[in-house]
């Protein structure tokens, strides 16, 4: 199976990925599409003439943008839908009230590196709760409206933190081992990439491809959790102690979408599914976890954690 080369770059944008593609009639749903590298690729997949419901907490800030983008010449219709991926009542009425094919479903909301160990109402870990159980509630009842489509396309955003460590099944959500942020940030990105590579195997005779990918590093609300020290740690902030707006070696907001608009909509990757991405391209698996944090790493790829991680993931979904 060769590796998948496109013409793009960390460097490309979500607009130079989605020039001449025309999404007219193919209906999307983009999670947490209000801001960030979300709010980027609802703007590139409505400019290009898909209809986008942005499934979003807060609906005033989604109606914003959802203006914002259609003001700024959008070929395609911006929704608006309320969705909490903590709360499975908001999941599940999102779902009931969802009518008709879905050709692109990108699960990109997500939450970073929690400070203090948070459950849900379940017990459950809250970063793989809406990391990963959220969105793959969210997947698994849009089932019948992404098999409709007959080629719908799933896209999974991911991080290279999933280097940080695999999905330790044998305690999830940290009932008997110390919690640490970072550990239980990496484990929930590994299971959202363990998650495509199962749908990508399950629902492929339904005409679904599944990807996943790592955006880069882009300065967004998902930093909202880290201290000064943190920020220093990474290179967001300059010597006065002021957050960068795009730090050096990061990307725009814009670059950081590109490669999910690649996933959503590209024919540069018609067919190519259970796959993981970064800068435009499918991404190197690597031996041991990299300093730059490019690659990915085997676990996160494996059939057979991604089949164990499936069979967890109806079992807690299911109580």
């Amino acid at each position: 199976m060769s590796r998948i080369i496109t013409p793009y770059s960390a460097r490309s944008t979500a607009a130079e990925v989605i020039s001449g593609v025309d999404l007219s009639g193919r209906r999307a749903v983009v999670t947490g599409g209000a801001s960030g590298i979300g709010l980027e690729t609802v703007r590139a997949l409505a400019t290009a003439g898909a209809e986008v419901t942005l499934a979003v907490r807060d609906t005033a800030a989604g109606e914003r943008v959802a203006a914002d983008i259609t003001a700024g010449g959008a070929r395609g219709a911006v929704r608006v839908a309320r969705l909490d991926l903590a709360d499975r009542a908001s999941i599940d009425a999102f779902v009931n009230t969802w009518t008709g094919p879905l050709h692109i479903l990108v699960n990109n909301a997500g939450v970073m590196a929690l400070p203090e160990l948070t459950r849900t109402t379940e017990g459950w870990e809250a970063q793989f709760a809406i990391n990963h159980l959220g969105h793959a509630a969210l997947t698994l009842g849009l089932h019948d409206a992404l098999a409709a489509a007959q080629g719908a396309r799933i896209v999974v955003v991911s991080s290279s933190a999933h280097q940080q460590s695999p999905v330790v099944f044998e305690d999830i959500h940290f009932t008997g081992r110390p919690y640490e942020a970072w550990s239980a940030y990496g484990q929930s990105k590994t299971a959202t990439i363990l998650f495509a590579v199962a749908l990508a195997r399950k629902w492929a005779t339904d005409g679904i491809t599944a990807n996943a990918l790592h955006p880069g590093g882009i300065m967004t609300n998902l930093q909202r959790h880290l201290d000064d020290a943190q920020l220093r740690y990474v290179g967001a902030v300059d010597g006065q102690g002021n957050r960068l707006e795009v730090p050096p070696g990061w990307k725009t907001p814009q670059q950081g979408a590109a490669t999910s608009v690649l996933l959503a909509a590209s024919p540069e990757v018609d067919g190519v599914t259970g796959r993981y991405f970064e800068d435009g391209n499918e991404a190197l698996v690597i031996a041991e976890p990299a300093d730059g944090m490019s690659g990915v790493l085997p676990y996160a790829l494996d059939d057979k954690n991604a089949e164990l991680l499936w069979d967890e993931t109806i079992r807690l979904l299911r109580r």
